[in-house]
This record gives C-alpha cells, structure tokens and sequence, in this order.
C-alpha cells in the first residue's frame, strides 16, 4: 500500500516536488568541487611566500581566474544546499525557517559578489 498520490506515482515527484532535483544538484555539485577545490588548494599554495605583484600575475592568468570563480561558484552553491537542508530539518518554526532560508540565499549571494569582485580587481588590476 502506497502513501502517494496517483499524480505523484505518474509524474515520480516527492511530495515537496523538487526533492530528486535537489538531491542531485547537492551530488554533482559535491563532484565539481573535488576537482575545483584541488585547483584552488593549489592555486592556494602556489602564492604562500608570494607578494601581492606575483599573486595578481597569477591571478591575472585567463584559466588561474576562471578556475578560481569555477571553485568558488561551485563552492557557494553547494554550501547553499547543504544549509538549505540543515535549515529544513532543524528549525521548527515555520517563520524562522523561511527567514533563515532567505538569509542563506542572501549571505550567499553576497560572499559570491565579493568574491568575484576580488578575483577581478586583481584579475584586471586597479
């Protein structure tokens, strides 16, 4: 005996409708940033001992800064998924939960913005 509704049993959705969705953006952003990340680490290493001039020469490479903004993007909106989820399972209160949701999706945009800022100005110079 099924719980599920004959249209949810047709179209294959959860009873949130985006559950599948989200579920697999989380997997395939989680095997984006394994590559992404081992770039960043060693983009990261690459500049310990450097001075701001040999950073923003680094950085001002074409394929340094896309696999920088690569790792971040992915970096964020994998973060914003996983707190997405903290957030649904964890906070009770309907109204907290959809103002914690809110500020997630806007914290995240926010270190996005500055991040790609950063990564510009010194990408370009200033």
């Amino acid at each position: 005996m099924s719980m599920r509704t004959p249209l949810g049993k047709v179209r294959g959705l959860g009873s949130a409708k985006s559950g599948t969705e989200h579920f697999w953006q989380q997997r395939i952003t989680a095997l984006a940033n394994v590559p992404l990340m081992f770039f960043l680490v060693v983009v990261v290493i690459a500049t310990i001992g450097a001075d701001y001039a040999q950073a923003k020469a680094l950085l001002g490479s074409p394929f340094v800064a896309i696999g920088v903004l690569a790792a971040v993007v992915s970096g964020l909106v994998h973060m914003r998924l996983g707190m997405q989820v903290i957030i649904e399972d964890y906070i009770p209160n309907e109204a907290m939960k959809i103002g914690a949701l809110y500020l997630n999706t806007f914290a995240t945009v926010l270190i996005g913005i500055a991040c790609v800022w950063a990564v510009a100005k010194l990408s370009f110079g200033a």
